[in-house]
Order: structure tokens, then sequence, then C-alpha cells
């Protein structure tokens, strides 16, 4: 009988663990990393409640909040922005969304440029925004300029240039969102329906690659002038059902073409996309684009 007892309280623990792990398939993506997905996500959690601490005033703060989080993988502490809205009653569900930056920039540098534009979008809207460093890497997606949408040749040769090195970096680089992610899950009462992933540049490839490894967390995608992806290689059933916003400046001469390229594609190919270009240049689009992105997340979790 203690034999049996032991075995179905053991059965209720994993049962209760997996009941938190988005459902995804375990599906290699060409140009990402070697983890498995399903295994990262248990990690990641078990990371969050080893570091869970109910009784520091900082736990279930609102506001505006600059924090740090031991990565032992990487060893050191790394930082990560948290940003939760100042009217919440600290009881209820919020939506989610987490924004990942661009190259040569850090947890901060969007979410502090156009006056906090992005945070105060956040607030206004009523939504967690959580913005994770990504250590020094491309969260795990090793696609860079000219490997845009519809250029495999480009692709390929840029994968060709990895290098353990660099695969190590990005290793960490997903991790770490990863990581960040369930540590603000763990503490706060997110409504898991309606989680998006965003993100700019470099920052939207993390958004195609995360959003289609780690599909069981977003609700919808929205990546900006960045269509770091191939049609080749790319799990596109894991994100069929997904809203996606796609978004591109016309002055951005780099990536306009793959970002045109990938728009008709997916709307050849049945995908629920909504695409929009602005009268901008790669890093000014951003702030013209960003109350389009809050609109169209308001409108996909209604």
């Amino acid at each position: 009988m203690k034999i049996i007892r032991i075995l179905l309280g053991l059965s209720i623990v994993l049962n209760s663990t997996f009941a938190q792990t988005p459902a995804l398939e375990d599906q290699k993506i060409s140009f990402g990393t070697s983890l498995n997905a399903k295994i990262q996500i248990l990690e990641s959690q078990k990371l969050a409640k080893s570091l869970s601490n109910p009784g520091s005033p900082q736990w279930k703060a609102k506001g505006d909040q600059k924090r740090f989080y031991h990565f032992a993988e990487a060893n050191a502490d790394v930082p990560y922005r948290v940003c939760v809205p100042d009217n919440w009653d600290g009881k209820s569900k919020l939506p989610l969304v987490m924004f990942l930056h661009g190259g040569w920039n850090d947890e901060s540098s969007y979410l502090d440029q156009n006056d906090k534009q992005l945070v105060k979008l956040a607030n206004k809207h009523g939504y967690i925004l959580v913005s994770p460093l990504g250590m020094k890497a491309a969260y795990g997606n090793s696609l860079l300029l000219p490997a845009v949408f519809g250029q495999p040749d480009a692709a390929a040769k840029i994968l060709s240039q990895r290098t353990s090195k660099k695969d190590s970096a990005q290793i960490l680089s997903e991790k770490d969102v990863i990581n960040v992610l369930e540590l603000v899950l763990n503490e706060y009462p997110v409504d898991r329906s309606n989680m998006f992933l965003i993100g700019h540049s470099m920052g939207s490839g993390g958004t195609w690659y995360l959003g289609a490894k780690y599909s069981g967390y977003w609700k919808a995608l929205a990546p900006m002038s960045g269509p770091f992806l191939q049609e080749t290689g790319y799990p596109w059933e894991n994100i069929r059902r997904m809203p996606l916003f796609v978004s591109e400046g016309i002055k951005a001469t780099a990536s306009l073409e793959g970002s045109r390229t990938l728009r008709d594609w997916l709307k050849r190919n049945g995908f629920k996309i909504e695409y929009k270009e602005v009268d901008a240049d790669h890093p000014g689009m951003v702030p013209v684009i960003l109350p389009d992105v809050f609109d169209f997340m308001d409108k996909v979790s209604k």
C-alpha cells in the first residue's frame, strides 16, 4: 500500500508539472539550436520554482522593474525587464507580451527609447511586458542578413559559417528567453490563453523561431522588420492557426523584399496574416508600428 501511495503521489506531481507545460511537437528547425523544447521548458520551470521568493517585497510588484536572476550555465547574473500594469488589482490574470530586442541592444534599449513608448503602451493596454536580454546571441536563430525569406542560397552560406562557439552562444540565448518567461509565469497570474511574442530586427527572427518552436505558449506573433526564416526546415504547421501581424518599413531596404516575399507566400498558403508597411526606415519603423501591434493583440485577445 505504501508503494502504491508513493506512485500515486508521483503521478499527481508529474501531471501537475505537465499541465503547466505547453503542448509541443519536437520538430527541429534547420537554422536553430539542438535544444529540445519540451525538456527546456521543464528545466526553466524547475529553475523558476527554485528561485521563488514570495517573501520578497519585489514579489508580484507592479510597475516598471529591472531585475536579475542567476543563470548557472552562463555563470552570470542575467538582467531582464518586467513591467506590470499600475492599475493591476494584484489578483486578476493578465495577458502577457514578450518583446525581443534587435542586435547590439539589450533588455532595456527598446523599452527606454521614444519616452518609454513600449512600456506606456503595455501599461495602457493592460499587459505584463517582459523583455529578456537573450545573452549575446539571436535567441537561437542563426540566420542574419542577407539571409531573409526567399534567399535560400544566402541562408545556406550563413549556416555554413556556424561554429561550436556560435552554437553554444545561441543555446544560452534561447535558454535565457525561456528562463525569463517561466520566471514571470511562476510569479504572476498570467492569462495563459493570451500570451504574445513580438520583436524587431534580430528580435523578429527570434519571434519567428521561438514562436514556432515553443508554439504552445503563444496566442499570436508580431515580428517587425526581420524576415529571418526560410521556407524549408521550418515547422509551419506549428503556427498555421496563429494570427500573425507582420510589419515592415518601406525604407528598410535590406529586409523589405524578404518581408514582401514572405507576405505573399503566407497569403498563398492560407496563414492568418495581417501585413502593414509604414513610411520609415529599419529602426524608425518601431515607434510608428507599435500602437498597431497593441491594437492587433487586443483584437486577437477578444
